[in-house]
């Protein structure tokens, strides 16, 4: 995985890039991670050299809007969304988390205390006890963290990221 550039950000931005870069380097079976608002824009990615297909040649290029970080990240927010609508339907409260089980990998979202979504692929091998447990641990250190100013300078710095990309094509 390549860093990404935290050059510029506040201590708080770089800690989240610190804990979202620790828990994939840390956690076996992690392919990618994302943070997504609960307006359902990308704050935070594992994957900052796939935010955008163009840096990729043409072959390798992921499909989707932006590359696998923007796909993981609709995937992350209409999940949350369609879980949360389910636990409204059914009276039974916040949704804490949600796994789906698939044969060649696993999606985990779970909740921040914002209302934001932390969502993470990981591998068809991965223990998805330790992944579940990893992800907790994000949520504890990060939710406290995440103000709407901070979400404002992490999507402003993806943003950026993605604009300067662009202009090496």
């Amino acid at each position: 995985m390549t860093a990404p550039s935290t050059f510029g950000l506040s201590s708080e931005a770089r800690n989240l890039h610190w804990l979202l870069t620790n828990l994939v380097e840390e956690v076996p079976g992690i392919q990618s991670v994302a943070v997504v608002s609960s307006d359902g824009l990308l704050l935070l990615s594992s994957d900052p050299g796939r935010n955008d297909a163009a840096r990729q040649p043409r072959a390798a290029a992921p499909k989707g809007p932006r590359g696998s970080s923007a796909d993981l990240a609709t995937i992350v927010s209409g999940i949350g969304s369609l879980t949360i609508g389910a636990a409204r339907l059914m009276d039974s409260g916040p949704v804490k988390h949600t796994m789906v089980a698939m044969d060649e990998g696993s999606l985990f979202v779970m909740s921040i205390s914002d209302g934001s979504l932390l969502g993470v692929h990981g591998s068809a091998d991965c223990d998805m006890s330790v992944v579940a447990y990893h992800m907790a641990l994000f949520v504890g250190r990060a939710g406290h963290v995440l103000t709407p100013e901070l979400r404002s300078e992490l999507r402003k710095s993806l943003e950026s990221e993605t604009e300067s990309a662009g202009s090496t094509r």
